[in-house]
């Protein structure tokens, strides 16, 4: 006799959590945003030997465009990650060399768009903050919410959802697709 508790699907995201080394229910997979930082915080780190097989995962999950929203937040988590320099983390370079075609004309776009949104913050005269405080965060959970939603560009100043949504509410390009005003609607629970 077959028991049906027994059977239970991993979910939508079973396969990237699995590849991620994170138990499938030990997450609320509802929680899209909780599941994309997760997955970037393990993906960018130098010390999980299992980036390339979530990034494989990442790159099939881009063949059903219902997932595309879903897959550029988790390559925006790790984008803004390897952005800080940190030991912990893999270099941008280390993490495009393991990306398959799709996520890297993703990760490209990505890289577009921040461009486009620091241009911006410096043509308007925008002050930007230095990322240096998020850096010394030791509180583990605050640490990967803080280094997944904002990046530190070369200048050591940091960029971050709330230059991302002036930027589009000026007119500014979202990138197809995913809009970070939307984003901040949703981190809001307006969404």
């Amino acid at each position: 006799m077959r028991m049906p508790w027994r059977r239970r699907s991993a979910g939508r995201f079973g396969p990237l959590l699995v590849a991620a080394g994170i138990k499938p229910g030990s997450v609320d997979e509802s929680a899209e945003l909780t599941v994309s930082r997760e997955v970037a915080w393990r993906a960018a780190r130098r010390d999980q030997l299992t980036t390339a097989d979530i990034l494989r995962v990442v790159e099939g999950m881009l063949r059903d465009e219902r997932e595309c929203e879903f897959v550029v937040s988790v390559l925006e988590g790790i984008q803004n990650l390897v952005s800080h320099g940190l030991d912990a983390f893999r270099s941008p370079d280390e993490i495009h060399g393991l990306l398959g075609p799709r996520a890297a004309v993703c990760w490209d776009g990505l890289t577009g768009f921040w461009s486009a949104v620091a241009d911006w913050c410096a043509l308007t005269g925008l002050q930007l903050e230095s990322s240096a405080p998020l850096l010394t965060v030791e509180n583990e959970e605050l640490r990967m919410l803080l280094l997944t939603a904002n990046r530190t560009l070369a200048t050591g100043e940091k960029l971050g959802l709330a230059q991302a949504v002036r930027y589009e509410k000026a007119g500014g390009s979202p990138l197809p697709g995913y809009s970070h005003f939307a984003l901040a609607l949703e981190r809001m629970g307006q969404g």
